[in-house]
């Protein structure tokens, strides 16, 4: 196999892919990323050469490490950060309890686990006085915990600068001073903290800007740890603000690696905004850049200053391709496949069994859709503008108040369902649920005249195609042809921008399969496969 260098195709990580923080152990590359209230928590993929990726673990995974049931949409586990010393992999993460108002509750963790698979460890508690945090190895062998501070009493904005605090092992807790090393610059709203050293300096990696349009990289340097740093002549390593024609929107919040050979590369988040339109359906992605440290000890982007590109040279590396993930998954398995999530518990068996029917993934009818508790909802991530997602399922409700179907789902407030539910005059019948972004009510609506009548009893298939944002819903039953059912749907009101705004929502569209049985039986719905296909 050639060890020719290759190109990386940004975005590494398509879809909800949030905040990264990138190592390296060995030759092999890890790049944690926030799964917000998705459970099980941080994902974090896998690569030997920086530009093929894998998903190989999500480590918050048992009640003693996240519970995340009643925290509200967007809240759970906010910018991870995941490195490599002493011999094993130390991931230190929020839980974000609050994200409405003056308030953010937000408590940050350290676990550790001797390899990446696990076992990971029961979290040692940190401090709650901002989110972002992170971890720095120090030569000297000392390690030193840094994050945000969150003042809720500062107007106009509570982002209060970089906390630094030294962290024991042994004790495990943090200890001595604490100390405000970074206040940020003109740019603002100053998060996201790595800290990293290089020929005797310093560096400190912050966000700034906002998670938005106005995001950026920001870099500062000093000779001691605890600062004054002072701030790049640039101010930014990389930033979309300048470029409004770049295809890669909102760039920033990034971490740093260095390859085997002693190049730098940088990830950062990004989003792909419709074009036109400022609105991106797959929430906020991971791209990476190639950098290079001047002769003035700062680092700049390889490329074009600050313009994050979509193509960057990779580093010279045997390339390393996966198996891609199968497009259908018939749940003939134990496991549920790595593809999918669910929402916010830590108690799967009561949300679903992939045993109760063998070669089924059976649902129980939980809360309603968008509960803060205990919803049934399984998906995946939307990864393509255009696809095709498609199920089947066996489900006979009883009363009204239970229904099963295919979703298309991004937050309480921001769905559209096709379902299978029980009406007084049709009997067994389908029904479309939707709720495009209307904030703060959070109405529900039926486009559908009427409920559609089953003309059998057995399994109904369903599918959803969203084409250049047309979102559209297909059925069929007993071997016939597919039915086009409802109005075409707007699928660009599944993003952050459509509900409350670019600093309101942080995820990203997924699409599944949910049921719900407001009558508390927990009511089973089967699901007999599910297949996702990117279309051109």
């Amino acid at each position: 196999m050639s060890n020719a260098p290759q190109a990386i195709q940004n975005p590494v990580l398509s879809g909800f892919n949030p905040d990264p923080s990138i190592c390296r152990a060995g030759d092999d590359y890890y790049i944690a990323t926030s799964t917000f209230e998705w459970y099980p928590g941080v994902q974090i993929h896998h690569s030997r050469d920086l530009v093929h990726w894998r998903l190989v673990t999500r480590p918050l995974s048992r009640e003693s490490q996240l519970d995340m049931r009643g925290n509200p949409d967007s809240c759970g586990i906010w910018a991870p950060c995941l490195t490599h010393a002493d011999g094993q992999f130390w991931l230190v993460y929020t839980d974000v309890k609050r994200n409405a108002g003056s308030f953010k509750d937000a408590h940050n963790y350290i676990v550790t686990a001797p390899d990446i698979a696990g076992p990971w460890s029961d979290p040692v508690y940190a401090n709650s006085s901002g989110f972002d945090p992170s971890l720095f190895h120090d030569d000297d062998g000392r390690k030193w915990f840094v994050n945000m501070i969150w003042d809720h009493r500062k107007e106009p904005t509570p982002f209060a600068g970089i906390l630094l605090q030294e962290f024991d092992p042994q004790a495990g807790k943090l200890v001595g001073p604490i100390k405000n090393i970074f206040k940020g610059t003109d740019r603002g709203l100053v998060e996201g903290p790595h800290l990293y050293k290089r020929d005797g300096w310093y560096y400190l990696l912050t966000a700034e800007g906002g998670t938005g349009y106005r995001h950026a990289v920001t870099l500062a340097r000093s000779k001691r740890l605890t600062g004054p740093y002072e701030v790049h002549p640039d101010k930014h390593v990389v930033s979309s603000l300048t470029f409004p024609d770049a295809p890669l929107q909102r760039a920033g919040h990034g971490d740093l690696v260095e390859t085997q050979d002693g190049e730098t590369y940088l990830v950062h988040l990004m989003g792909r905004p419709v074009p036109g339109l400022s609105r991106c359906p797959m929430g906020r992605e991971t791209s990476i850049q190639k950098c290079e440290w001047g002769e003035d000890g700062w680092l700049r982007l390889s490329g074009e200053n600050l313009r994050p590109q979509e193509t960057v040279a990779a580093p010279n590396l045997p390339p390393h391709p996966f198996e891609p993930e199968p497009d259908r998954h018939d749940f003939d398995e134990p496991d549920l496949p790595m593809a999918f999530q669910w929402l916010r518990s830590p108690r799967p068996e009561r949300l679903f069994s992939l045993s109760e029917r063998p070669g089924h993934l059976r649902l129980f009818g939980r809360e309603s859709i968008g509960s803060y508790f205990e919803q049934a909802l399984v998906a995946r991530r939307q990864t393509d503008f255009n696809y095709v997602a498609e199920t089947s399922v066996d489900f006979q409700p009883k009363t009204s108040q239970q229904t099963a179907g295919l979703i298309a789902y991004y937050g309480r407030y921001q769905f559209f369902q096709l379902a299978i539910c029980q009406d007084e005059t049709p009997g067994r019948c389908l029904t479309i649920m939707a709720c495009p972004g209307d904030y703060p009510a959070g109405n529900l609506s039926f486009p559908l005249d009427a409920p559609v009548p089953l003309e059998t009893d057995g399994p109904v298939r369903m599918k959803i195609e969203v084409k250049d944002l047309a979102l559209r819903f297909f059925y069929t039953e007993g071997g016939a042809d597919w039915r086009r059912i409802g109005p075409i749907f707007d699928a660009s009101l599944l993003s952050d921008e459509a509900g409350k705004g670019e600093h309101g929502n942080f995820t990203g569209a997924f699409v599944g399969m949910q049921a719900m049985d407001g009558s508390g039986t927990g009511h089973p719905a089967d699901f007999d496969f599910f297949t996702y296909t990117r279309m051109p």
